[in-house]
Parts: structure tokens; sequence; C-alpha cells
């Protein structure tokens, strides 16, 4: 292979992996995607080393020769599922053989250069949706849904602002929390009546989506403890610039006599659990539109947000706690985003993260901070924290626990419908028509296999017995 085109190989795999890393995917699986890659394009020893920010292939074919080193650093953090699943699809063509190497390129090129595929109003009406639909998940009015709907679309409209003057995440998503909650406080402050609170809290779930918790966790089982460390520490810093950004506003509230109480978890009945599933469903078919999920996909988030709120809502909480209440309802989406992903050609990470978007620990960080201001409360409120904390480590550990148990179990399903293909009481049977074909074909090629075989054998007896009786 010449020099050029290894090369040009290697550029190649890391430009796949640096667009894979920015948006969120495991170091596993960017290691495991640049390796089947590198195979398919002939090097098949090349050394691959990921990191959360340095992204590394060294490449030599004989021990005499001069080694090839590549090497990229990963610079953007953007989340886009649109650029995803393009890439998902490309990463497929290759290894099957439908693209060779200078194709796959060109296709790259064009998906990293591809605009938006949704205009910027778009994603703040859907964040204002995400916010509104956030509150009704968690017993809000119309009034606190509007509230909720109102901070958010601010808050989409400021954060670019501050994100293109280049301020570190910290002190943008203190920003953030901080213009949410002096808005809820000026609303506390007038003459209306409000529950503010729940409000605030929607508000903390928005600015928590789409954090790495799930990529930390995926990290941190599969051996990449570097880059593990390294997106906590993203989290980490993220979720304390939301505490600072409230506390703040608490303390302003506090000065000006603003009261904002604390949410408390009540019993919910038959008619909140319906108002509870419908604004988790929407909640997760919104952060998933916000952050370009493609829109075949949308619909089927929301089913899986909504059942998955319904274990949520269905699971004992005074039994077992909520972290393996959030828990159970994580497995299931882990579980069922395999099956749904392969159906919807998308990858598994679009359907999780936006899955478990209604379940992350805004509620058990707002009533921390609120606590946490009061003498009396401290301790209930450092409890409140480490609540939420558990919540966030089961929620990403359950639905990794779910997809380690929907691959091979999808497998073996596949086997067994077709082992057991037999006579169906209802329904078709699903084997695909190429797949029979091929089967059809090859016992035709092998009967007619037979057949020359058992001729060969007939003429060469036959001339043995003309030998003998000559």
């Amino acid at each position: 292979m010449e020099a050029r085109e290894i090369n040009l190989s290697l550029d190649f795999c890391l430009r796949v992996g640096d667009l894979l890393m920015s948006t969120g995917a495991g170091a596993a699986d960017v290691a495991n995607t640049m390796r089947n890659l590198a195979r398919q394009f002939g090097l098949s020893t090349a050394d691959i080393d990921v990191t959360f920010v340095n992204l590394s292939m060294h490449y030599q074919a004989d021990p005499e020769e001069a080694p090839h080193v590549a090497t990229r650093q990963v610079k953007s953090r953007a989340t886009d599922y649109d650029h995803l699943t393009r890439l998902d699809h490309l990463v497929r063509a290759v290894l099957n053989g439908r693209m060779d190497l200078r194709e796959a390129r060109s296709e790259l090129g064009r998906i990293t250069s591809t605009p938006r595929s949704r205009p910027r109003w778009r994603i703040t009406v859907a964040m204002a949706v995400l916010s509104g639909a956030l509150a009704v998940f968690l017993g809000g009015d119309v009034r606190v849904a509007l509230l909720a709907a109102m901070s958010a679309a601010l808050i989409d409209r400021v954060q670019p602002l501050l994100a293109r003057r280049r301020i570190p995440e910290f002190y943008v998503q203190a920003a953030n929390a901080a213009l949410a909650t002096l808005l809820a406080t000026a609303v506390a402050a007038a003459p209306v009546n409000i529950d503010v609170s729940r409000a605030i809290t929607a508000n903390i779930i928005v600015l928590m989506a789409g954090l790495g918790f799930v990529g930390a966790v995926q990290d941190a089982l599969t051996g990449f403890y570097l880059t593990a460390c390294a997106r906590f520490t993203e989290v980490f810093l993220a979720t304390a610039g939301i505490i600072a950004g409230v506390s703040g506003g608490l303390a302003v509230a506090g000065a000006i006599g603003a009261h904002i109480p604390y949410v408390a978890p009540g019993e919910i009945t038959l008619q909140d659990a319906t108002i509870t599933i419908v604004g988790g469903a929407v909640s997760a078919a919104a952060w998933a539109y916000a952050v370009y999920a493609p829109g075949r996909i949308i619909a089927p988030i929301a089913v899986v947000g909504g059942v998955a709120t319904a274990i949520y809502v269905a699971v004992p909480n005074e039994e077992i706690g909520r972290s393996w209440q959030v828990g159970a309802a994580a497995l299931f989406i882990g579980l069922v985003s395999y099956s749904v992903a392969g159906r919807m050609r998308v990858p598994p990470l679009v359907i999780m993260v936006a899955g478990i978007v209604p379940l992350l620990p805004g509620l058990s960080i707002y009533r921390g901070l609120i606590l946490l201001s009061s003498e009396e409360g401290s301790s209930t409120g450092l409890l409140a924290m480490f609540t939420a904390a558990s919540i966030a480590l089961a929620l990403a550990a359950g639905v990794i626990l779910g997809e380690y148990v929907a691959q091979p179990l999808k497998r073996e399903a596949r086997r067994v419908e077709q082992r057991l293909a037999g006579p169906r009481l209802v329904g078709p049977v699903q084997v695909a028509q190429t797949r029979r074909r091929e089967d059809t074909a090859d016992r035709s090629q092998r009967r007619a296999e037979r057949r020359t075989q058992r001729r060969a054998r007939g003429g060469v007896a036959a001339s043995l017995g003309d030998e003998v009786t000559d």
C-alpha cells in the first residue's frame, strides 16, 4: 500500500472518530469504529488511542519501514444527531463494501459542511416546549408551563451569545440558571399566584439535558478511565454552574422577600399520572427535535419516553427509593432503544439520551438548594444533593445495562425465529426475501454438486468395468 493511501486512510478514521467523540459517543465505540474502518482499508495492525481531547493512530506495516503516525484534537462539543445518523450510515456503507476510501471521504466532507437541518427559531420553540412539558411532568399547571417555556426560550437566545465569546461552560451554565431563577423571582414578587418553583426545576433539567452522563459511565465501565474522568469533570463543572446560578437567584429572592417554596413530592393520582406520562413523552420528543434528531425518530422517542415515565410512576418510591425507581425506567429505555434504533436506522444513543431527559435529577438539586439555604434543613439538603448524584448514576448505568442485555437478546431472538419458522397462528414469518433466495440458491447449488459427483462416480465405475471385461 502506498504511503499516500495510508495517510488518507488514517486521516479518514481520525475525522470519523472526531465527529463521534464530539457528539457524545463513548470512547469504546469510537475506538471500535476507527479500528473496523482501518481493517476495511487494509490497516489491520493499526494502533488506536482515544482520549477525551485527542485521537491518535499509529501504523507500521514492517519493522524496517518508517511508521505512519496521525493525530487529531477534538475541539468542538456540538450535539447534532442528524450528522451522527448520517455518519453512522456512512460507516456502515464503508464496512459493507459499498463505498471506497475516495467516496467515503467525499461523503464525510458533505456531512461536516452541511448546515443544520432546522432553522434556529425552531430549536428555540422546541426548547420552550421541552421546558413547558417538564413543568407539566413535575405537576405544574398551564401558567407554570408558560413561565418555564418563556425562561427556556430566553436562555436559548442568550446561550449562543455567551458561547460566541468563548466563555467557559461553567459560567455559561451559571448565567443561564441565574437568568431563569431571577425571572421566576420577579414573577414570585408580583401579586400573582404561580408556583415558580416548578418552573425553576424544569429549567434546571433543561440545562442538564445533553450532559455526558451516559458517555462518562460507559467509558468507566469499558476501561477508558482517563476519558471517563474527563467526562465526569465536565459534567461536574456544568452541574456546579447550574447550582451556582440557581443559588444566586434564590439569594436575590431572599433579599427582596420573595417566597419560593421547594417542590414536595406528593401522591400521584390516576389523573396526575396520565398528565405526567404525557409530559414525559412530549419532553423527550422535544429534546430530540432540539438536537436535530431525524424526523422519523421523533414519534418513537415520544413513545419510549412515555412508557419509561409510566414505569417510573408505577414503581413504588417509598419501598425501593428513587434511584431504583429511575433505574428501572432507564433499564427499559436501554432495552428497547437497540431494537427501535435498528428499525428506524438511527444510532441507539439518540433514543437513550432523549429518553432519560424527563428523569434527570433536577428536582433533587432544586430541593437540596432550597434546604441548604435554611439552617435547620442543611443536612436534609446535603442528602438531596447526594440523591441527585445517585439518580444520575442510576440513569446512565440503567440504559447501558439495558443495551448490554438487548444486543445478545436480539441476536438470539433472530435465530430462534428462523428455527421456529413453521406453522404460525397469527402473523407472517418475518424472514427477509433476499435471505430466502440465498438459502434456496445454496440448496440448489449443493444438489447440483451432489448430482455431478454421482455422475462422476458412475462414469469411473463404468470405465473400470470395461477394463475388467477386456
